[in-house]
């Protein structure tokens, strides 16, 4: 009977899956309008409907530029390029009528979040809609989706149709993600069965390392809408300042046994600075989306799971901006069709959802268009009474004038308006320099964002958070900042470049290179590079007047590959692409060591390699091979962890292992790698290697252990109980020796450092062990429990050992934090270049 059950609902699974799968694309589109037959179909243009196969973005492309070819509703730009030279696409949806008239339509909602703007009338105003699909690319039912909803757009005629495109400007992004995207569909494809297979333990469901969710350097590309690191996220904030669009959509899938989810989120984790009329207006516009899954027959749930507090998501990042961001999450079919706790999950079922959700969006969008219209006006508006009480921020590092820049740079893709200091002048013990630092005026349209943006804030509402709960910007640049008067302030800054170092003049001597700069590293790479000889400075000296701190960098004239005036030549062209300052000298003599001590240590170029694979943290990873490649020029190996065994480590000085889990690596690895750090390699670890390094002996150290009992605990309410003991992504204080060669560089004794681990490192009994050491009370920005915040103070972040002729260099934390922690990539690069001074 058992069996006969069995079979029963095999067969019965087997037709209702056959019958949801096999659909052609009126299984998405809305019946009550029609549809214009010279507008093309996806399949008569990809050859394929909507969900049979997942869409490549090659495909997509080429339906979206044919799409807009035949309609004449729709404009369609590339905004640029991503890393692998897929283009960014945007498709501008509206009337004919609007589209003829757009740079007005612009200019004008533009102009609702400008000072007087109350002359506007709302009432005759197109809202703006901005849609965007599957910045995780394998994520990919978004991106089908807007196949069918750009199809729908161009083609449906009637009534409905032509309200829906008077009262709308809808930004339409097909594909947050191509590269991603791109990956993840050569993977489902290449493994599609002529008879689909739901089991989830076929391949097809279980991606190869680093799998689609990330861009080509292996970035969490929804964690990049604050920083701005990457040129998808680049594109995309263009986008979003040119227009200041009312809602924007991001739409995500999520673990196969759910069903659907939208906003609103969890209210007690909403951002404090999101006004309280933009969760009202996000609750609103729910009842749409409800609706419409009510008449779909779709199961889907509200104010869980997902938060609104950090402001780099895409769903969040319009809240601080005079918007409502909203978040959908689709159960992921992850293949073509999967078994789940609902039934088989199929693909085309999963675009069905999302596109409905987009339809929904617009619905909401016409309904409420005067309402969200006049919130962004009122936002604005009640932004500049709270900036009217005035006062300036400044920001700036007077031996860098590069991270200065960088984070400049954020701001001026913001629309943030900065300005050049009049002078230079100190305040409390720092000096802030003409060109290496900028004061921010609080009195100007994006008041709120740069609070977001600046701000540290150490207490919270509820103590769970769905990402980092602090990213206080001028911290993780490392950067000196505080409060300013604005009778500082010189020229607003309009137009900006990138710094510039002065021109080399010849020596005869030698040459010296501070190692302050954000560049120094590349600088040094070159000059290594090229064969020439230089040296590190263990100490400091002063030399015609002028003073060298740790670290300072020596190029000697004699005895080279190069002669002196191809020398000269050669520097000034590293300085100038640099922009690391390159200094000449005719002297040795200096007060303190002189430039033929001892305490001058030679260098060579270093061959780095870094783990990747199976049981690595792909963005741990992605986020050191970006740094090398991107910022530095450093070529950077990367071995898989399948192959490693094989592997003839004698070409590489250093090694680096990234945060990993389960068994990236064995024993036998473990032993290959200490056979090669005895002969002279420097092998460099993160987080849970430091574990694997203590139990392989390859560094030994001593971590914390702390054990916690759960009292008057509810069975309800221990998920919340121990997810508050979980640092989720917090900024502390560390303290630096900075004679140490791992600081050098650092021109301040403390350094801000982000942590996102509860790995506790006890500090060394020997003082001059702990170079990188946490402050007896570190919090400077973000959560943490009173436990593991007394658990973390005083302990060490980094630890380094000798074993043989070579070092293990050990940090506690990421260094390398989503690209835009430029304050402690040095880190790195002093462990690479410096590792055997150590």
């Amino acid at each position: 009977m058992k069996k006969a059950a069995n079979l029963f609902l095999f067969l019965t699974t087997t037709i209702l899956f056959a019958q949801d799968y096999q659909v052609d694309l009126d299984y998405y589109l809305p019946t009550d309008v029609s549809y214009n037959s010279n507008i093309p179909t996806p399949k008569s243009v990809m050859g394929h409907e909507v969900g049979e196969w997942h869409v490549t973005h090659d495909k997509l492309s080429h339906y979206m530029t044919s799409l807009a070819a035949a309609s004449d509703r729709i404009n369609i730009e590339n905004r640029g390029n991503t890393f692998e030279g897929r283009p960014l696409w945007l498709l501008t949806i509206s009337s004919p009528s609007n589209l003829s008239n757009l740079e007005s339509i612009q200019q004008d909602h533009v102009n609702l979040t400008e000072a007087n703007s109350q002359g506007l009338n709302t009432a005759t105003m197109p809202a703006v809609v901005y849609q965007g699909f599957s910045i995780h690319g394998n994520e990919s039912s978004g991106s089908n989706a807007a196949l069918a909803l750009a199809y729908y757009l161009a083609a449906a005629e009637g009534p409905k149709i032509d309200e829906l495109l008077k009262n709308t400007i809808i930004l339409l992004d097909p594909s947050l993600n191509p590269d991603g995207l791109q990956r993840f569909a050569y993977w489902a494809n290449i493994h599609k069965s002529k008879n689909i297979n739901p089991d989830p333990n076929d391949r097809e469901y279980d991606e190869v390392w680093p799998g689609g969710r990330t861009n080509h350097y292996w970035f969490d590309m929804n964690r990049d809408w604050l920083p701005v690191q990457l040129p998808e996220s680049r594109a995309r904030i263009e986008s979003f300042h040119k227009w200041y669009p009312n809602i924007l959509t991001d739409h995500h899938e999520m673990g196969t046994n759910a069903t659907f989810f939208f906003q609103p989120g969890i209210p007690s984790r909403t951002h404090p600075l999101t006004p309280q009329r933009n969760q009202d207006l996000t609750g609103l516009i729910a009842n749409f989306h409800a609706k419409a899954f009510n008449k779909l027959g779709s199961f889907y749930y509200t104010k869980e799971s997902f938060d609104d507090f950090y402001y780099g998501k895409g769903s969040t990042f319009p809240d601080i901006n005079g918007a409502v961001g909203i978040l959908f999450e689709q159960a992921s079919s992850r293949g073509h069709a999967q078994e789940s706790d609902n039934g088989i999950l199929t693909f085309p079922f999963t675009i069905r959802n999302q596109f409905t959700a987009a339809l929904s969006t617009l619905e909401a969008a016409v309904n409420m268009r005067e309402d969200l219209l006049n919130y962004q006006r009122t936002f604005y508006t009640n932004a500049r009474k709270e900036a009217a009480k005035g006062g300036a921020l400044v920001f700036g590092d007077e031996k860098d004038a590069a991270k200065t820049y960088h984070l400049a740079e954020i701001l001026h893709r913001h629309k943030i308006k900065f300005h050049e200091l009049e002078s230079d002048y100190s305040s409390n013990g720092k000096t802030y320099k003409k060109g290496y630092a900028y004061i921010v005026p609080k009195n100007q349209k994006q008041h709120r964002l740069i609070n977001a943006m600046f701000e540290k804030r150490t207490k919270f509402r509820d103590s769970l958070f769905y990402d980092v709960s602090a990213w206080t910007f001028p911290l993780a640049f490392n950067l000196d900042y505080g409060e300013v008067s604005i009778s500082r302030a010189g020229a607003e800054v309009t137009n900006f470049t990138k710094p510039k170092a002065p021109a080399v003049a010849t020596s005869q001597y030698a040459y010296l290179m501070e190692w302050h700069e954000y560049y120094s590293p590349k600088a040094l790479n070159m000059i290594l590079g090229k064969k020439l000889r230089a040296k590190v400075g263990m100490k400091q000296f002063s030399l015609n007047g002028r003073d060298y701190d740790y670290g300072t960098i020596l190029v000697p004239v004699q005895n080279q590959v190069l002669n002196a005036s191809e020398m000269s030549q050669f520097l000034n062209e590293v300085a100038q692409e640099t922009g690391v300052t390159i200094r000449s000298v005719n002297t040795g003599l200096t007060e303190g060591i002189d430039l033929g001590s001892n305490q001058f240590r030679a260098l060579e170029q270093p061959k780095v390699a870094i783990l990747v694979g199976e049981g690595i943290n792909p963005y741990d990873a992605g986020e050191i091979w970006h740094l090398f490649d991107t910022r530095y020029d450093m070529p950077i190996t990367k071995l898989d962890t399948r192959n490693f065994g094989g592997t003839d480590l004698s070409r590489y000085t250093d090694i680096i292992l990234p945060h990993s889990w389960g068994s990236a690596l064995d024993k036998d690895d473990a032993e290959q790698l200490k056979t090669w750090v005895e002969k002279g390699g420097t092998l460099i670890g993160y987080k849970n290697a430091g574990r694997w390094f203590n139990s392989n002996e390859l560094l030994k150290m001593k971590f914390k252990s702390t054990q916690d009992t759960a009292k008057s605990i509810s069975f309800e309410n221990r998920g919340n109980y121990f997810g508050a003991k979980f640092i989720g992504g917090a900024i502390f204080e560390t303290k630096l020796d900075r004679s140490h060669p791992i600081a050098f560089g650092y021109k301040n004794d403390r350094l801000p450092v982000f942590r996102n681990s509860t790995i506790f490192m006890e500090a060394d009994s020997q003082s001059y062990n702990n170079p990188i050491q946490y402050t007896a009370s570190p919090l400077l920005s973000g959560y943490i429990s009173e436990g593991n915040l007394k658990d973390l103070g005083s302990t060490s972040a980094f630890k380094t050992g000798r074993k043989g002729s070579g070092k293990v260099i050990y940090f506690t934390d990421n260094t390398n934090f989503r690209a835009f922690w430029y304050g402690t990539n040095k880190l790195l690069m002093n462990a690479i270049f410096f590792g055997d001074e150590m």
